[in-house]
């Protein structure tokens, strides 16, 4: 990651969760995405998710939002959350 980049990478090794995923490789564990803003996607956020008996989303075996390049992955469905955001907005 390039100097101007440190924006789309942020580790908080002082929060009481971290890492709130198993990895392999903690340096590279990003934070910036503490809530995957994909997750109301439900199944195409693209994620390693999976439906509980009780039909709740269970990301907990997923890392999209908390790698390296979460924040060109979480950009690139950007639009599609927007959209979503967009048809659930209350009209008043």
């Amino acid at each position: 990651m390039t100097g101007k980049d440190n924006y789309k990478f942020f580790s908080h090794r002082e929060c009481e969760y971290f890492p709130c995923h198993n990895t392999k490789n903690e340096d590279e564990f990003n934070c910036l995405f503490c809530y995957c803003p994909l997750y109301t996607l439900g199944e195409g956020c693209g994620g390693n998710y999976r439906y509980t008996e009780e039909g709740i989303k269970d990301c907990s075996n997923c890392l999209v939002p908390h790698g390296k390049d979460a924040y060109e992955k979480i950009m690139a469905k950007w639009q599609a959350v927007a959209r979503l955001a967009s048809e659930n907005r209350r009209h008043e």
